[in-house]
């Protein structure tokens, strides 16, 4: 809501009068809101994003234009800009008081640019579309992407909307599995070592109570076992059944550092170092 004001005067013979101040308001009767479905995000997530203009007016507002910065943000001493969403080609819908309608005009995909909208007397247009981070979304604790779109046209000052995720946070582990030797004789030792990753951004401590088990076929003889290079003790960090090879750790022995995040101070990417724990099981092919 804006107030204006108007004085009128009257000029004769040198003389000027003056007459009293009118004040009025003007109704804003556009008004947008912009939403994610999801609040967090990770990198090469998608998610989905609604923009809603309501017209309490008694006139059709036409040919509008939305435009979705998808984030763009300035880093480094340049101010050198960079996108961290990409607009999924084809995603795009557009409803009228609910009802679908035909795909507008996309102008431009960064910043993402529509044409051609219409928000009819008393109700509202909705567009729907898809975006997902890329390498320059940031990572991290307190990482964050905030977008902001704007709707113009004729008839009214425009409106900026932005919506905000935050990166996901917590533990993410990934676990790889190698043997060597790759053949070996009967009766012979063989080594399991296991990478155990964390791409998160919170450390797998041994409250978490990661479990690992495994089972090992055919099963092993004289098994030993050592993460991170300390010696694991049966019965105390691990529990092992030679009858079945079924080999489990017990709770809060595998623990898994947070991973690190960093952007390349020359392009701006960012990108994650895992962190990493090995667990190593050596015995004889029964």
């Amino acid at each position: 809501m804006a107030a204006f004001y108007n004085q009128a005067t009257l000029s004769y013979n040198g003389t000027v009068a003056t007459s009293n101040i009118t004040s009025g308001e003007i109704l804003e009767v556009l008004s947008a809101e912009k939403s994610a479905v999801s609040d967090s995000y990770s990198q090469g997530s998608g998610n989905v994003y609604m923009i809603s203009i309501v017209n309490t007016g008694s006139v059709c507002y036409s040919g509008l234009t939305v435009s979705d910065d998808l984030g763009a943000y300035s880093f480094g001493e340049d101010g050198t800009v960079v996108v961290p969403l990409s607009y999924r080609e084809g995603t795009l819908s557009c409803y009228v008081n609910g009802v679908k309608q035909a795909a507008p005009a996309v102008a431009s995909v960064s910043p993402l640019t529509v044409t051609g909208i219409n928000v009819p007397a008393g109700g509202n247009a909705m567009l729907i579309y898809a975006a997902e981070t890329n390498s320059f979304a940031p990572m991290g604790d307190e990482a964050v992407i905030t977008n902001s779109a704007t709707i113009s046209g004729t008839g009214f000052e425009p409106l900026t909307v932005s919506g905000t995720i935050s990166y996901s946070d917590g533990i993410d582990l990934a676990i790889s599995k190698s043997l060597s030797p790759a053949a070996v004789e009967e009766n012979g030792e063989v080594t399991y070592t296991f990478i155990i990753q964390n791409f998160g951004t919170e450390p797998a401590e041994a409250a978490d109570n990661v479990i690992f088990s495994d089972t090992f076929s055919p099963s092993l003889s004289g098994l030993t076992a050592e993460f991170n290079g300390t010696a694991w003790v049966s019965g105390t960090n691990y529990a092992y059944d030679p009858d079945n090879g079924v080999f489990t750790s017990l709770d809060g022995q595998v623990t898994v550092p947070a991973a690190q995040f960093s952007q390349n101070e020359n392009t701006g990417e960012w990108s994650a170092q895992a962190g990493v724990s090995t667990l190593i099981i050596r015995g004889r092919l029964v």
